[in-house]
């Protein structure tokens, strides 16, 4: 079935992230919005060596903290501050947004690193540089849209009054907010309820998930 937490502390007995969660996750939002404004806009620009080395070395940066990032954070349950009673089924949405912005933040130093290495060695278009070109832009494309809905589904969770917010944002934690409505609520546990009893029965029928 869907052993989502087998090798982690429960979330109930982690009230926040650590002082180094933040700091990755922070920091990194910050790094990744700078990567967003200092971006290369034609690949005729690498033609200044200094700028090609610049970008190689930012990349490389990039890279090695989106992977300590992740290594570090799988030490974590998935949302902290959840229900104990959160479907199984929406923590396994949120790990899959959560895997899908790590594959295109990875993917998006290594096709710039291609594209720069590519440049050096003469190929400043044909097929293979269009290739490395189009990796990059799928996975900033996707990366833009899944950095989205997290946020925006940190903002829903804020607003049902759940403790995610709080355990990563120091901002926006007073106790009187806006909440959405209950009948709202229960709409959205509706299909996740529904998609974990069809899955509880598949998982009967010895059918691995």
């Amino acid at each position: 079935m869907l052993n989502l937490e087998n090798n982690h502390p429960s979330r109930a007995s982690i009230s926040s992230h650590s002082l180094t969660s933040k700091f990755l996750h922070w920091g990194f939002a910050l790094l990744y919005a700078y990567g967003i404004v200092k971006q290369v806009n034609d690949i005729s620009q690498l033609e200044d060596a200094s700028l090609l080395e610049l970008e190689v070395i930012f990349a490389t940066v990039f890279l090695v903290i989106v992977i300590l990032r992740y290594f570090y954070m799988r030490r974590f349950p998935t949302l902290i501050g959840a229900p104990e009673n959160i479907s199984k089924v929406h923590l396994l949405f949120a790990r899959s947004i959560h895997l899908g912005m790590y594959f295109s933040l990875i993917m998006l130093p290594v096709s710039g690193l291609v594209i720069a290495f590519l440049f050096s060695l003469g190929f400043k278009d044909g097929l293979l540089q269009a290739a490395a070109m189009g990796l990059h832009d799928f996975s900033a494309s996707l990366s833009y849209w899944l950095i989205g809905i997290h946020i925006l589904a940190a903002v829903y969770s804020r607003l049902k009054g759940e403790r995610i917010w709080h355990g990563m944002v120091p901002f926006w934690n007073e106790d009187r907010t806006v909440k959405i409505p209950d009948r709202f609520v229960k709409i959205e546990l509706f299909p996740f309820s529904a998609l974990e009893k069809i899955l509880h029965l598949r998982g009967k029928k010895n059918v691995r998930i």
